[in-house]
């Protein structure tokens, strides 16, 4: 038990991972309000005929469910305008010019640790907690803190310190991550053992707060087609896309079935390995195209969660994407005009690397950071 009952409101989306952590700091004797977040409204942010429109509808039903049960206040708050401007907007912007970016990274930044962490401490909460699967270490002297560590969490399958990675530690030392010591299998458990109504739901899964919706017709509500040359690294033309918003690096393509019309012998898929914007053209390769790997890339816009950047040269682990193995690398800071980039270099080649994805930098356990893949 905590010695002060501390003021925390926990964001509660509906989903088990949440419910469990609104139970588990009420059983650590915090002051614990559930808050529910709308944040996407299909009817009012796409267009009026959407078909998934007020989807947070059930989700929130589900967080009344287990509030009443935790005999804990749940309050609604509308966070659509911020959503809309700074994760939507952001994304479509991504595409429109031929990149892949990431919505969730943006979220978290903006949204849950920015606006939702904002209010938080506007109606008199110390902390918000989440969800996530994520450690924290803090230090303090004289309950100031003065450093705080983001570290990968127990369920190594589960751990979203990736997601997490732009956060820095003025917004880390308001936040907690109760599940951070638990395996997903040990949380069902636990939402079994307090009777919540969640303990067997699904995970959501798509894109933050929207849902599984497929991205191309996603997309195509806001991004007009913009038809180009389809071709391979040599030149070859090999067909027609759709416009580049709607590849992406690594995506397979099917265009098998020209190849013996274009006396290609090699009967096997080809794979985006490219995207010439300027020229509007989409490039493809079979699957050992030397495009499709990288040996080193240039990452930009860098967040270091410790407010300052690492001794360089720096020999770490990195992570392109969610759940991908943690790879070797090293890094150095190369200079540009008003901003500074990093050169990082793969210990292996790295396949369908993606401009507008996010390099994530890790060591001992320890997340650092990390920034935008730009070549």
């Amino acid at each position: 038990m905590i010695k002060k009952k501390e003021k925390v409101l926990v964001a509660m989306s509906g989903g088990v991972d949440s419910s469990v952590a609104a139970a588990l700091l009420l059983k650590q004797g915090y002051d614990v309000t559930g808050m529910f977040a709308v944040n996407y409204n299909a009817n009012i942010q796409m267009n009026a005929n959407a078909t998934n429109g007020d989807c947070w509808l059930p989700d929130y039903r589900d967080a009344v469910r287990v509030a009443a049960k935790l005999r804990i206040k749940l309050i609604k708050l509308d966070f659509q305008k911020e959503y809309k401007k700074l994760v939507l907007d952001y994304m479509f912007r991504e595409y429109r010019v031929g990149r892949t970016p990431n919505p969730d990274v943006t979220c978290n930044k903006f949204v849950k640790f920015g606006v939702w962490l904002r209010a938080a401490k506007r109606l008199g909460y110390a902390k918000l907690a989440t969800g996530h699967y994520a450690k924290l270490s803090q230090k303090s002297i004289k309950s100031k803190v003065y450093k705080v560590r983001l570290l990968q969490a127990k369920d190594n399958n589960k751990d979203q310190t990736y997601f997490l990675h732009q956060l820095n530690k003025k917004q880390l030392q308001h936040v907690l991550f109760p599940l951070g010591n638990y395996l997903k299998s040990e949380v069902r458990k636990l939402a079994r053992k307090f009777d919540l109504s969640t303990a067997d739901k699904e995970e959501s899964m798509g894109i933050c707060f929207v849902g599984e919706v497929p991205m191309r017709e996603f997309l195509q509500a806001s991004i007009a087609q913009k038809k180009g040359k389809t071709s391979l690294s040599d030149g070859t033309i090999v067909g027609e896309h759709d416009g580049l918003a709607f590849y992406t690096i690594g995506q397979r393509e099917r265009l098998v079935i020209m190849n013996y019309e274009l006396g290609i012998k090699r009967d096997e898929p080809l794979f985006v390995v490219n995207k010439d914007v300027k020229n509007n053209r989409l490039i493809v390769g079979y699957e050992d195209d030397a495009l499709l790997y990288k040996k080193e890339i240039k990452v930009g816009n860098v967040s270091w969660i410790s407010g300052h950047s690492p001794k360089f040269p720096l020999k770490c682990m990195v992570r392109l994407r969610h759940r991908q193995p943690l790879q070797e690398c090293h890094c150095e800071e190369e200079l540009a005009r008003l901003r500074s980039n990093l050169l990082v270099r793969f210990a292996k080649p790295q396949r369908a690397v993606t401009p507008g994805q996010f390099a994530v930098f890790y060591k001992n356990n320890e997340c650092l950071g990390g920034g935008e893949i730009l070549l």
